[in-house]
């Protein structure tokens, strides 16, 4: 299908991307792995769209004590491929890593990927995981949200109409942490039908700090803190999950019911966590 006619603009640097969004049916573009197919659909009608692929800096990833800050244009290839993600941050590259397939990995960015806030979106997750903060910036100033304040629903945020995403910024892994990134694709699109990110701390053997989040199972990545508080209590890995999505909505559509998504996610959230408490050494 082809898109309704719209202009297009491709500022050199922030500042105008900024001014040029300010008013107006605008629609900003970065990598169009989601925003490009919603057009040719006419799901989207914006009247411009400005075009962010040539302001220097965008996809700057860096480490600054402690912190990783990851810019919004960076792809989910750099995030998978980049040496210091992958020495501070491992989880988010190995989400990455699973997104899609090796040209979407190429285009896609997470500044998008976090914006378009699909359901079944891998990077969601992850970022509940590590209790990540999304960074937005406007004419008017900046401002940091936790991204668990900032997905509010599906395809739902808390992203004001003259604000973009900046960067994201999340922890680098400590001692004694172990992760990993679990998902039953789905085998058309690559869509997470169910995704589980968990990031826990151990010593001993034994789990003092866990984070478990899941994707793909509702109307959009939630944290599963009942499960969360058993495994720190010492509750063994079956038994924690077995509770997992308990109270949550599940997605049914014809691929899954949601009794089957929820069943997937305690499969997966259990060989996640037994992952994870591998690496945590």
């Amino acid at each position: 299908m082809i898109p309704q006619t719209f202009e297009y603009t491709a500022p050199a640097t922030l500042d105008a991307a900024l001014e040029a969004l300010g008013s107006g049916e605008r629609k900003l573009l970065a990598g169009g792995q989601s925003l490009i197919p919603l057009m040719k659909l006419r799901l989207a009608a914006p009247d411009e769209l400005i075009d962010l692929g040539r302001i220097p800096g965008l996809d700057a990833i860096t480490e600054s004590s402690g912190r990783l800050h990851v810019g919004a244009m960076a792809t989910h290839h750099a995030i998978e491929t980049s040496p210091v993600i992958r020495g501070f941050c491992p989880l988010l590259a190995e989400t990455a890593g699973r997104i899609g397939d090796v040209q979407v990995r190429n285009m896609g960015t997470i500044g998008g990927s976090v914006v378009h806030a699909d359901p079944a979106s891998d990077y969601p997750a992850a970022l509940l995981a590590l209790e990540a903060r999304v960074h937005l910036i406007s004419k008017r100033g900046e401002r940091a949200v936790d991204y668990a304040d900032f997905l509010l629903d599906a395809f739902t945020t808390a992203l004001e109409p003259d604000e973009m995403v900046h960067e994201i910024e999340v922890p680098a892994e400590g001692s004694h942490e172990g992760y990993r990134y679990e998902k039953a694709p789905h085998p058309a699109s690559g869509f997470a039908v169910v995704g589980v990110a968990v990031r826990i701390e151990a010593r001993a053997g034994r789990i003092t700090l866990a984070r478990v989040a899941v994707t793909g199972m509702g109307p959009h990545a939630f944290r599963d803190r009942a499960v969360e508080k058993l495994l720190e209590d010492g509750t063994p890995i079956p038994q924690a999950v077995a509770p997992l999505g308990d109270g949550q909505d599940a997605n049914s559509d014809a691929y899954a019911s949601g009794d089957y998504r929820r069943h997937l996610a305690r499969v997966y959230a259990a060989r996640a966590l037994t992952t994870a408490l591998s690496r945590a050494v």
